[in-house]
């Protein structure tokens, strides 16, 4: 079964931290050990585990990715927003975490994130637990 849920995003570009929706569907629906996948169904933002601890972390990698791919080419697609797609490239659209006696596990400093690159926009976060 895939669990859904909706993240609203207010800026062009953020990083929103997730971890917690996806650790309360965990706690629901694992019996014990497993794996979650987690995925974005949308080319224009993606999926990273990342610093949960200083927000100066998800500034300077929006920043950077700002930086390294510009609005400043000559894209070719007509939407404008050439530069959300290749940053959805670069990151990916899904993750794979393991799951212990029904709980995430993560790194003492890491926290998931939705990143967006075309915001603000309303987007879906899929969820799938496989029990291991």
């Amino acid at each position: 079964m895939i669990h859904k849920f909706k993240v609203k995003t207010a800026a062009k570009a953020e990083m929103a931290d997730i971890t917690a929706e996806v650790a309360a569907l965990v706690r629901e629906h694992c019996a014990g050990d497993g794996v979650c996948h987690v995925f974005v169904p949308h080319t224009t933002c993606g999926l990273a585990v990342n610093e949960n601890a200083d927000p100066d972390v998800k500034r300077d990698i929006v920043a950077k990715l700002d930086d390294t791919i510009s609005e400043d080419f000559d894209y070719r697609h007509g939407e404008g927003n050439s530069p959300a797609h290749i940053k959805s490239v670069l990151v990916g659209p899904s993750l794979t975490l393991f799951v212990e006696e029904k709980a995430l596990r993560l790194g003492t400093w890491q926290g998931i994130y939705l990143c967006e690159y075309d915001g603000p926009r309303t987007r879906e976060v899929w969820v799938k637990i496989i029990p291991g």
